[in-house]
């Protein structure tokens, strides 16, 4: 299950809730495709915008419409307790393993980071991935500190960041996470456009924003990687450069949100108040990039 593409689709939204239809499909959409998990409400799913009764409702639509395909559900929440309620209600959406990033207002330490994730392994019953998402949450992983969490129980992959650009010093980041993580751990990459090099460098998955979206370019570097062909998967990546320089620019949740009303996936005005979406002149963008790319994305 945290191996190979983990694909994390958007949650859209409408005035009144979930628009459950269309989350459905996206989520069907992935399952169809071959993806080897399906990652709901993931920072693309916007789960820090839901309330609980949201959250375990779109847990349960994407367990039944996943399929077969283990669905992986994200469980951050300002306060522990909170976690704990949503996780809850995961594992009795029957999720196959959650995602937890330590979301904060005030400032986190690194033991208040441990304490959380000490706290909610011992009440799951299903694995558990790290999420480091910098970005997001504002706290930075140590090494130490991945290595602290990956000791406890249920902890089954670490997601991490990025990887760097260079593929020797790629090679070289992994293989020291390997050091320091116990060998049942996977190390999954993110942040899309270093995913082929993360995965060429040895990362086990990558859970993936684009995919979430267009499952098959994902599929093809992932694939690619995984069949020791690491220059189609770089090959593969870089031409949806395109893709990855709108993501640094407006990024990467407004991106896919455009992309999937373009293709009539959702509709036009699907992200959580306040986020509202791009621009006209970036939404024109967005969609020659998307038309340059076909027909293949």
């Amino acid at each position: 299950m945290f191996t190979g593409l983990s694909a994390f689709p958007l949650t859209p939204l409408t005035e009144t809730g979930i628009d459950e239809t269309a989350f459905a499909a996206l989520v069907g959409r992935l399952a169809a495709a071959g993806v080897d998990s399906i990652g709901a409400l993931g920072s693309t799913g916007s789960y820090a915008y839901l309330t609980r009764e949201e959250r375990a409702r779109a847990a349960r639509i994407a367990v039944e419409h996943g399929e077969r395909t283990p669905v992986i559900v994200g469980i951050g929440a300002l306060r522990t307790r909170h976690v704990l309620e949503v996780a809850e209600d995961a594992q009795n959406a029957g999720a196959s393993g959650v995602l937890l990033a330590p979301m904060s207002y005030q400032p986190l330490t690194e033991d208040d980071v441990f304490g959380l994730f000490e706290d909610v392994t011992a009440h799951l019953s299903v694995p558990l991935v790290v999420y480091d998402n910098p970005r997001t949450t504002h706290f930075t992983f140590t090494d130490e500190l991945y290595a602290r969490v990956a000791e406890l129980p249920r902890v089954s992959s670490v997601k991490i960041p990025g990887v760097p650009a260079d593929p020797a010093a790629a090679r070289a980041r992994v293989q020291r996470l390997r050091q320091i993580l116990p060998e049942a751990v996977t190390v999954g990459v993110s942040g899309d456009a270093l995913a082929a090099t993360g995965l060429n460098a040895g990362c086990d998955a990558w859970f993936s924003v684009i995919a979430g979206t267009f499952p098959e370019p994902a599929l093809t570097i992932t694939r690619a990687a995984q069949s020791g062909d690491a220059e189609r998967a770089r090959a593969e990546s870089r031409r949806l450069q395109p893709l990855w320089d709108l993501f640094a620019q407006y990024g990467s949740l407004r991106v896919v949100a455009e992309a999937a009303a373009h293709i009539g996936l959702t509709s036009p005005h699907s992200l959580p108040l306040p986020l509202r979406g791009l621009e006209a002149e970036e939404r024109a963008r967005v969609v020659e990039v998307l038309e340059d790319l076909r027909p293949r994305a």
